[in-house]
């Protein structure tokens, strides 16, 4: 026997007895079904119902409720007409007698052969029925939800806006949270509100009510949303600090008595594998990308980079770090006695079910070693080239360009941009059984099959010039190699397209149009990259604006002024967009990040200019060459549509795009003027062996780089993410 029937009247009772909305930010009551469906008895008739009070009783308590407008199960329990115990019984009762599909006939969503469809075809699989009705489209969650809302009179909640108290989530222990899908929001007088997205689960409520201490007020949330909260709020910080503490005390507690130095050593070990899987598990869960392991003098940092920004965590036990260092050298192959070097190697582990490569890099440091891993998630595979984002103008001829037969095609852009995932998504498609491809790589990131990728190892001589050179005998269709380096480098593979082979490779350079000019600056002759080289890809990484939080925005008139230069469709209307923060981005406003791509095709007139090593000439063919768009152009057609931030595009453009500073003038100072020079330190690096933001780079030698391309990359600062670079 269904539990519904239509209220006689439909006015002041449900009004007066819903009291789940409130003007102060509280969650919104739930919504009304359509005309014509059958409604839920109110709290007052199920009260009735089930004989915890009478009907004279209930008009009693209604009188008294609209004189004071407060709820109806306070001013029931106030007059000494029931208890919180007996409206609880009641209410069980009520969610135990409701069947979700029955709901959704009766509230006109699905039909009763729709019902016994679904029905069928839950019987073969673990899923739920609303599950089953969503993937087969005949309801919405959303549909779910304001069912279960007005039937269950309580409040729906949009956890993507929602601005929960942290502290009152951690009440509830994750393994609870995440067994029942629930969540503590807040706590005020009426009890703790708790979002579930199965609000009809009564044992569930009665094991969240044991573990908080008092039964909670429900509201229902959507899955989806709930479980990508549960992951930030259930994060693994606190579970970090207490393994770090743990393994300070056993340091602290372990000397150096022979006949007790291998049990001190077993103790120890644990909490040190202990701290590396939570952190490991932590950086997964976020999505990182790299892991920091800092030791200062009185503390040890660790840091993760999300999205490319870094985020910190500050441990006052610094002598934990030798200890984790150590087991780090030791999962990567290292030397562990040898501290005054650096070091670099590799490991793989699963996380969650997914295998993650890690590759490890150490630094010796003033208070110990600098431990810096780089995440790849080799469970996520190889993209292909249409999931990468590119815009039409760059897909179609980039895969055009790919099907020559020979020439060299590279990739640019600063580390961790994303070009060693663009070539391996050029490899996927070019990967057929009639193409032999060899890689020269290091390290190998991808393992991808028919490819025969060599691993590069100069600590026994095998480099990139002399494993090309072998490759080059192999007989291949098409070579990768992964960076190139050297002279020597760039001119075997200029050599090896003009004997009929297909190269990729990388270069670090900051555009498109600089890259022949920086192979011209390394020593490589202009006519052979004159008919050798077909296309340069570049590459940045630019930060979304947050989907759940973005609203339109009217920008500074500086920004605006600022990217004048750049605008070449100034009479496109634009949807300016920004993020205002949420918990899906974390109150930053950006989630994720877009690629922003420039392709340069080489033709006759740059050609000719590269053949008589004339650089300004081949800048401006390639600038008003045909279908070329700046990345600057490029990252502002993105910020015109709302995907990106606008002032990501003063970053990305560079010194195309500065803000004036109508006041003042900075002043023009030399950077160390009154130091001396390293012209003459044989030992001294070029401004691309310093990473983002250090100290100014000394002068370059001569030849080494343009001055225009160092006053770029000052101005532009790289933005990780995982690459090979």
């Amino acid at each position: 026997m269904r539990f519904f029937r239509k209220p006689e009247t439909e006015g002041a009772t449900q009004a007066q007895e819903s009291g789940a909305a409130t003007a102060d930010g509280q969650p919104a009551p739930a919504s009304q079904p359509p005309a014509g469906a059958r409604r839920n008895r109110s709290l007052g008739e199920t009260l009735v119902e089930t004989g915890v009070i009478s009907a004279e009783q209930l008009e009693q308590a209604l009188a008294e409720q609209q004189r004071s407008g407060r709820k109806l199960g306070r001013v029931l329990t106030e007059l000494g007409l029931c208890t919180q115990e007996d409206i609880a019984t009641a209410l069980q009762e009520q969610v135990r007698r409701i069947r979700i599909g029955d709901l959704l006939i009766d509230y006109g969503h699905i039909t009763e052969e729709q019902l016994g469809e679904a029905l069928k075809q839950q019987k073969g699989s673990e899923r739920k029925l609303g599950q089953v009705l969503i993937d087969m489209g005949l309801v919405t969650q959303r549909q779910i939800l304001e069912v279960l809302a007005d039937q269950l009179q309580v409040p729906q909640i949009d956890l993507r806006r929602y601005q929960f108290d942290p502290k009152v989530a951690k009440q509830l222990p994750e393994t609870l949270a995440r067994r029942f899908r629930a969540l503590p929001l807040s706590e005020g007088r009426d009890g703790i509100l708790v979002a579930m997205a199965d609000p009809t689960d009564i044992f569930a409520q009665d094991e969240i009510a044991r573990a908080l201490g008092q039964r909670p007020q429900i509201a229902v949330v959507a899955e989806d949303d709930l479980l990508a909260t549960l992951d930030r709020v259930y994060r693994h910080t606190e579970a970090i600090s207490r393994v770090a503490e743990e393994l300070s005390e056993e340091l602290s507690r372990s000397d150096y008595d022979l006949d007790q130095l291998v049990e001190a050593e077993m103790k120890v070990d644990a909490p040190v594998v202990r701290l590396l899987q939570t952190l490991f598990e932590d950086a997964v869960q976020t999505g990182a990308s790299d892991i920091h392991i800092e030791p200062d003098e009185k503390i040890l940092r660790v840091r993760q980079r999300i999205d490319g920004v870094l985020h910190e965590q500050e441990f006052k036990e610094h002598q934990i770090a030798s200890a984790l260092v150590s087991r780090l050298k030791i999962m990567a192959g290292l030397n562990i006695s040898e501290r005054r070097l650096p070091q670099d190697g590799r490991f793989n582990i699963r996380v969650r079910d997914r295998s993650i490569d890690v590759r490890v890099s150490t630094l010796p440091l003033q208070n110990g070693e600098s431990v810096v891993m780089r995440l790849l998630d080799q469970s996520s595979g190889v993209l292909s080239l249409d999931k990468l984002g590119m815009p039409e103008h760059v897909l179609e001829p980039l895969r055009r360009l790919l099907r020559d037969p020979h020439g060299v095609i590279l990739v640019t852009g600063p580390t961790g941009s994303g070009k060693t995932t663009t070539l391996y998504s050029a490899l996927r498609e070019l990967n057929v059984p009639g193409k032999k491809i060899i890689t020269v790589e290091d390290p190998v990131e991808y393992r991808l099959p028919r490819v025969c990728q060599v691993q590069v190892n100069a600590r026994i001589g095998l480099d990139f010039p002399r494993v090309l050179r072998t490759a080059l005998r192999q007989d291949p269709d098409i070579v990768l190699v992964g960076e190139m380096r050297d002279q020597e480098t760039a001119e075997i593979g200029v050599r090896a397209a003009l004997t009929g082979h297909l190269v990729l490779s990388t270069l670090h350079t900051n555009d498109a149009i600089s890259t022949p000019i920086r192979l011209l600056d390394m020593g490589v002759e202009g006519y052979l990259l004159a008919p050798s080289i077909i296309a340069v890809l570049a590459q940045r990484l630019a930060r979304r604006v947050c989907p759940e939080c973005a609203e339109p925005h009217t920008p500074d008139p500086r920004m605006l002024a600022a990217i004048e230069p750049l605008d070449d469709r100034p009479h496109e209307p634009p949807q300016w967009r920004r993020g205002t923060g949420c918990n899906r981005c974390n109150n930053t406003g950006v989630s994720g990040r877009i690629g922003i791509y420039e392709l340069l095709e080489v033709d006759g007139d740059m050609a000719s200019a590269l053949r008589v090593n004339d650089h300004q000439r081949f800048a401006d063919a390639a600038r008003v060459s045909h279908g070329f768009r700046p990345l600057g152009q490029v990252a502002l057609d993105y910020a015109r549509q709302g995907l990106i931030p606008l002032d990501e595009v003063l970053r990305i453009a560079g010194e195309s795009a500065q803000l004036d500073e109508p006041d003042e003038q900075a002043p023009s100072v030399e950077p160390f003027a009154d130091l001396p020079t390293l012209d003459d330190d044989p030992a001294s690096g070029t401004p691309e062996d310093a990473s983002p933001g250090t100290d100014a780079p000394a002068p370059d030698p001569p030849g080494a780089r343009s001055a225009a391309a160092d006053d770029e990359l000052q101005l532009v600062p790289p933005d990780p993410r995982p690459d090979s670079d």
